[in-house]
């Protein structure tokens, strides 16, 4: 009994960081169809916002969570102003190398600001027993931050006005436009949303983590293979990808090793591709 609740809290844990890890993708992807490849690097930038006003500050952990994800929101809206609203909407290929050179500022940045082995965070909450095995309480809080992120997201994008003209503009700018909808600030707002998400997510998976400034490296994959397989629906879609994908890896990392974890979560995507190649959500009726 005790492995099994270790072995289920471990499985669920998984599922809650690739939901973290992916949730801001989903947005600017998944919602906006822009191909952001600097993704990784602001869940690095949320991580290291958070350990550096710790370690360097002294600020309390969860301050320092709770400002990363402004600091991610401004560095994404001025990426949406200066650069990606230069493109027209439906050329994806061009956000996709821009977002690529930012990629690599973002990177040579962090590396010259923080190096490369810079100093982390412990877990808050310490350990629990259970049985022979003691669990980090800090896990399960990740859990409950990862299912409040999600419907905290469903209920902004499908209760609230912004996400009702997000949701228009994204769709289609030029009857958005001729309804007065201001296209290029939702755009902005919905772009510094996502940036802020990811970096609320590198944040949250500090404590949990090595923190250095190619840590969105190690993300960045799963979360838009999370992403496509969702589909649509970029938030039921992005839970049912997330617990499915995590759940193959987690089993196979326990069983096995991390390695065959990851090998089995992007075997996984590339099967559910085939059979699914608009993901879980493409032949839903509803757009969350």
């Amino acid at each position: 009994m005790d492995a099994t609740f270790i072995i289920l809290t471990s499985t669920l844990s998984s599922i809650a960081m690739l939901v973290l890890a992916s949730a801001g993708l989903a947005i600017i992807f998944g919602l906006m169809r822009i191909v952001n490849m600097a993704h990784g690097e602001f869940l690095m930038l949320g991580a290291l916002t958070t350990t550096s006003l710790v370690n360097q500050f002294g600020f309390p952990w969860w301050l320092a969570m709770a400002i990363a994800p402004l600091v991610g929101a401004m560095a994404g809206a001025l990426l949406q102003y200066a650069l990606l609203s230069r493109i027209p909407q439906e050329r994806i290929v061009d956000t996709l190398l821009i977002t690529f050179g930012v990629s690599l500022v973002m990177y040579q940045l962090a590396v010259n600001i923080f190096g490369t082995t810079p100093p982390g965070i412990e877990a808050p909450f310490g350990f629990i027993e259970v049985g022979r095995y003691s669990i980090s309480v800090y896990s399960l809080f990740i859990i409950a931050a990862a299912v409040v992120l999600l419907g905290a997201l469903y209920l902004i994008f499908s209760r609230t006005r912004y996400g009702l003209l997000a949701r228009a503009a994204a769709q289609n700018d030029q009857i958005a436009r001729a309804l007065g909808v201001s296209v290029s600030s939702m755009n902005i707002i919905t772009v510094s949303v996502g940036c802020g998400v990811a970096a609320l997510g590198g944040a949250l998976m500090a404590p949990m983590v090595s923190v250095n400034p190619s840590l969105g490296q190690a993300f960045v994959g799963q979360a838009f293979m999370t992403v496509v397989i969702a589909g649509p629906a970029f938030i039921v879609g992005l839970l049912l990808s997330a617990t499915l994908l995590a759940t193959i890896s987690s089993l196979l990392a326990q069983t096995l090793t991390s390695l065959w974890g990851v090998t089995g979560l992007f075997l996984a995507a590339i099967i559910l591709l085939r059979f699914r190649p608009i993901g879980i959500s493409g032949k839903w009726k509803r757009s969350l």
